[in-house]
């Protein structure tokens, strides 16, 4: 089994519009009555750090956090990776030929497969300036975010083209970094396709040949949460 998810701390990468991960000590140590007792309170926004984007964030009418199928969260998986590719392009862009190529070795991409996409920036985490491009905070630093994502083209070929359950990166977001309309977000989330953004230890998976199991806290409403995910490799 491989932990897919980053651990939440004062350290995890949020967006620049959001508060980071706090956690507060409530109790720690012996009581009166001579048993030790530790017992935190945490607060958090629902998109940052290892998380799942619901597709009503960018899809009105479409299904919360707590309405995504599980068949969407648990399924085969497959990983495409272009590290290889990105190299220094801080704002690529995953394209269509970039999963015909995987195809091309692997064969089609399978009905109901949570794909999962490997870019190599998930070794920045959780360096803002490196992983972000930005250490800024506000609504004025998110137009200096640079990372890779999914192209929108590649995002409506997976929609049109392929049947996914789920989709999933080792950056911030599915859209790149510079992205200003969130297209990949769009296309995505109006089919019900889910993404999970931040994901750790994609260097770990092969191709082919493993299942994921990514069950985020089942927020009634939530647009998005934070997400534990793991992959076992059969």
């Amino acid at each position: 089994m491989v932990d897919l998810t980053h651990p939440f701390s004062g350290d995890t990468v949020y967006w620049p519009t959001t508060e980071g991960f706090r956690l507060t000590v409530e109790s720690e140590g012996r009581t009166e009555k001579g048993y030790y007792y530790a017992a935190n309170s945490f607060c958090a926004a629902e998109h940052g750090g290892t998380h799942v984007d619901a597709p009503i964030h960018f899809a009105e009418g479409k299904a919360t956090v707590d309405a995504i199928p599980l068949e969407r969260l648990m399924a085969p998986g497959i990983l495409v990776d272009v590290s290889a590719r990105v190299q220094s392009d801080a704002d690529y862009l995953v394209r269509v030929a970039d999963l015909q190529g995987w195809e091309k070795q692997h064969g089609r991409i399978p009905d109901g497969v949570i794909l999962l996409l490997r870019t190599g920036w998930g070794e920045f985490y959780p360096d803002r300036k490196k992983y972000l491009g930005t250490e800024g905070r506000g609504p004025q630093a998110v137009q200096d975010l640079h990372f890779p994502g999914l192209a929108p083209e590649a995002a409506d070929w997976l929609v049109k083209k392929r049947r996914i359950a789920a989709i999933g990166l080792d950056t911030a977001s599915i859209d790149h970094g510079p992205s200003q309309l969130f297209r990949s977000h769009q296309i995505l989330f109006e089919a019900e396709i889910p993404a999970f953004e931040n994901v750790a230890h994609l260097d770990q998976l092969p191709p082919t040949g493993f299942r994921i199991i990514a069950l985020p806290m089942k927020i009634r409403g939530g647009s998005g949460a934070p997400l534990r995910i793991v992959a076992i490799i059969e």
